[in-house]
């Protein structure tokens, strides 16, 4: 086989393993969301202690927000959506101080886990039909910018910039799998337990 061939074959099981990795994070996702309340949801354990409304508001609108700038659908919230789930704030909150974001709060819970749905199931669809030959295309080339220079995104793209894969693992993957962990900390506080041993 050819180097070239083997190149494509490698590019082919990087994509398959994004998408199977962030299948199984919005099945995380999906877990925790099924097994709480809205009183859960939204409960405050103490000051300073972000409720869990917080973590899937901000992690769905990332999520929402980030796929188009890797070639991905345009975002789908909207005030429209942000209404018809009740968010106390209409923001994912990065800009802002936890003082702020402790007041999100989501009014109506089924909604929002439609709206989680439809974005979910939207990345899952785009990262499955990317060309997997452009996945070292670089998509923000330093130097960074303020909004950038100071991510997570910029440490894994260093010199190079930050490439497809490295915006789509960054900014949905490992980006979930962090709230992921904020979310499991916080079902403890509630009385439930994590979502994997």
């Amino acid at each position: 086989m050819s180097p070239m061939h083997q190149n494509a074959l490698m590019d082919f099981d990087y994509r398959s393993s994004l998408a199977r990795r962030l299948r199984a994070v919005h099945s995380l996702y999906y877990g925790a969301c099924t097994t709480m309340d809205l009183e859960q949801v939204n409960h405050v354990a103490a000051p300073g202690v972000l409720p869990i409304a917080f973590s899937l508001v901000h992690q769905v609108l990332i999520e929402d927000g980030s796929v188009v700038f890797a070639g991905g659908p345009p975002p789908q919230f909207d005030d429209t959506w942000s209404g018809r789930m009740g968010l106390a704030i209409p923001d994912h909150g990065k800009e802002r101080s936890v003082a702020e974001m402790m007041d999100q709060r989501i009014g109506d819970y089924e909604t929002f886990l439609d709206f989680q749905r439809l974005v979910f199931e939207a990345t899952e669809r785009f990262v499955e039909s990317i060309d997997p030959a452009t996945f070292a295309d670089v998509l923000v080339a330093p130097p960074y910018g303020p909004g950038i220079a100071h991510t997570f995104s910029a440490r894994v793209g260093g010199e190079g910039g930050i490439s497809r894969s490295d915006a789509l693992e960054c900014w949905v993957y490992q980006h979930a799998l962090r709230h992921m962990g904020e979310i499991e900390h916080a079902r403890a506080l509630v009385g439930l337990g994590g979502m994997t041993s």
